[in-house]
């Protein structure tokens, strides 16, 4: 089960994936969110993203940490790092 590291914007204008990057030897990948937050309603948006882009239930990730920060570490379960970058880049 893979732990990434995923920056937000919330309220921005639409939701998306920005891109990734490389901070000492860690991938950190970039994403709008276009929800605010407040009451969660960003981290729904990123589950509710993610869980589109990748195919799989909303069950399948969870936010190890970082919930009420930008930065935020996210565990989805059944997929390996190279098929959730490939499918968020598709």
């Amino acid at each position: 089960m893979p732990v990434l590291t995923v920056k937000v914007k919330p309220s921005a204008s639409v939701t998306k994936f920005k891109g990734s990057f490389e901070v000492n030897g860690e991938k950190i990948l970039k994403i709008d969110l276009a929800a605010p937050p407040e009451k969660g309603k960003a981290n729904q948006e990123l589950i509710r993203f993610l869980s589109k882009k990748l195919r799989i239930n909303r069950n399948n990730i969870r936010i190890v940490s970082g919930e009420k920060s930008r930065e935020k570490k996210i565990e989805i379960t059944g997929m390996d790092f190279k098929e959730i970058l490939k499918n968020l880049e598709g």
